[in-house]
């Protein structure tokens, strides 16, 4: 007998749809899976075995070749599992009626997902929303999923989503003996929920006034920054309070960002929907796979995974030169491309970069109260780890400076996250009404060229201001559109149309004084 089955493969972050077809025939007892599986999917031969027994059910004797097709297009992960048990029940009539020509059991429109424990029950698998996403644009009407996944699951609309607790649950379904009753979803779960509670607080910063400012243009555009001070100033405290006054995220954002931690595995089973922006910090010996994502089977990198959010490079210069290279194009582009010679893919990478750096091997090059015991040509090739290029490419270059005893045992509080983030906020809204045509721009740092020219109206006052400054600074074209539009940011927080002299100056002030562009 034949039965055929529709499951689902994830290539980078978009659903594939795979045919699972179940041959019984005569011979020997075997089980052979072809299709160009991996060896997780290899192992679903011992998984289904169990389960379907464990199940109640009768595993074949006979001989059982299951095809992934197409053939060959990669099939990972242990998602195949159930609709592997599902085809082979239904070859062998234990479920499901057959169809007209009574050979093949009819299964159209339905999607089975999900990995088998022995005892027959589903485990929570990675890759449900996209997986399911495929099945809507394929105007499939059902999808069943392990219950745990059925939250995530039910954030596609427009597909019923079946909860399956067990193997034996679902042959009793398909047998018309116990119905599974499809997932309901709460109205809330399609409500990014955040609930302003973040364990940095810009008030736990005691002076930096100045970078907290900065912080905060840069929060509301999604501007880059490098952070440089001697250790010890606050650089990494300040950084990890970003996310406190960043603006919460879409529905979009979130369905967006979910996908990626959802084919990544970093999704928890109790939390189908990211609803808050990614903060990711990783350490200065990734490597150049972990930072942008590849392997063979290329998946999402540190980049992706803070797509919509944060990316906190600390010791900027201790990463290798390699590694911060291939930052170039995804702060340009907001995604980043992986080829390899069985394809290309494509993960989005729309982050804010916020780096911290020491000004020398020691720390302490320029810090009045500790004296520097570097060379200068050490302090140079130290800063030179970091090349022109990727300097050219971040917005916002502030110093921290050591905090002075006084600011340090000041028992007032600062200004709290809550109150920025309301000013950010209300930035943002300015922006998406502005930007409310163009779904590619979000923000003031989305902008290219043809929008700076549209948007990014400076008065005639201050031209000459501008002017003066691009000269001085040898600021090369694109540190002239980043002035800009963080000028345009800075407006945007006055509440001013019109980008003004005083929004221009402390763009500028923004700058390093030497541009590396």
């Amino acid at each position: 007998m034949l039965a055929k089955v529709s499951t689902c493969a994830v290539i980078g972050l978009e659903g594939a749809l795979v045919e699972v077809e179940v041959d019984i025939g005569h011979g020997l007892p075997a089980f052979a899976i072809v299709g160009l599986p991996d060896a997780a999917v290899n192992e679903a031969k011992e998984r289904v075995r169990a389960a379907i027994k464990n199940s109640g059910g009768i595993f074949p004797l006979r001989r059982i070749t299951v095809n992934l097709a197409p053939a060959d297009l990669r099939k990972a992960g242990p998602a195949y599992d159930l609709p592997i048990a599902v085809a082979i029940l239904a070859a062998s009539e234990q479920v499901a009626p057959l169809a007209a020509s009574g050979e093949t059991a009819a299964m159209e429109g339905v999607l089975f997902l999900g990995e088998l424990s022995l005892d027959g029950g589903l485990r929570h698998t990675h890759g449900i929303l996209p997986m399911v996403t495929l099945a809507r644009d394929l105007g499939m009407e059902a999808a069943f999923v392990p219950a745990v996944d059925a939250p995530e699951a039910a954030l596609v609309e427009e597909v019923t989503v079946y909860p399956v607790e067990s193997l034996a649950q679902l042959a009793a379904h398909l047998r018309g003996e116990q119905r599974i009753a499809p997932f309901v979803p709460d109205a809330s779960l399609l409500e990014p929920a955040d609930d302003g509670v973040y364990p940095f607080d810009l008030a736990d910063v005691r002076g930096q006034e100045h970078v907290k400012r900065a912080l905060e243009v840069a929060a509301a555009g999604g501007h880059n920054v490098l952070l440089a001070g001697p250790p010890g100033s606050g650089k990494t405290l300040l950084a990890r309070t970003v996310p406190s006054i960043l603006p919460p995220l879409t529905l979009d954002e979130a369905l967006e960002t979910t996908k990626l931690y959802s084919v990544s595995g970093l999704l928890a089973a109790g939390e189908p929907l990211v609803t808050r922006r990614p903060f990711r910090a990783p350490h200065h010996t990734t490597s150049h796979a972990g930072l942008v994502g590849g392997g063979r089977w290329p998946r999402p990198g540190e980049i992706s995974l803070a797509h919509r959010g944060v990316l906190f490079l600390d010791e900027l210069p201790e990463f290798g030169q390699n590694v911060l290279e291939v930052l170039r194009q995804p702060l340009e582009d907001h995604v980043v491309t992986i080829s390899r010679a069985q394809g290309t893919v494509t993960f989005p990478a729309n982050f804010m970069l916020i780096s911290a750096m020491n000004p020398c091997p020691c720390g302490y090059h320029g810090d009045p109260a500790h004296e520097c015991s570097c060379s200068a040509g050490t302090i140079a090739r130290y800063q030179k780890r970091i090349s022109g290029p990727l300097l050219d490419r971040i917005d916002i270059h502030v110093e921290v400076p050591r905090v002075e005893y006084e600011k340090l045992t000041d028992r007032r509080d600062g200004e709290r996250s809550t109150v920025v983030r309301e000013r950010v906020i209300a930035a943002r809204r300015r922006q998406g009404r502005r930007f409310a045509s163009l779904p590619r721009v979000r923000c003031n740092a989305d902008m290219g060229p043809a929008e700076v020219r549209t948007f990014c109206e400076v008065e005639a006052a201050a031209q000459p201001l501008l002017k003066a400054a691009t000269q001085r600074l040898r600021l090369s074209a694109r540190a002239f559109h980043r002035v800009l539009k963080l000028a345009r940011t800075i407006a945007d927080l006055a509440g001013e149309e019109t980008i003004r002299a005083p929004h221009v100056a402390e763009a500028l002030q923004y700058r390093p004084r030497v541009d590396a562009g």
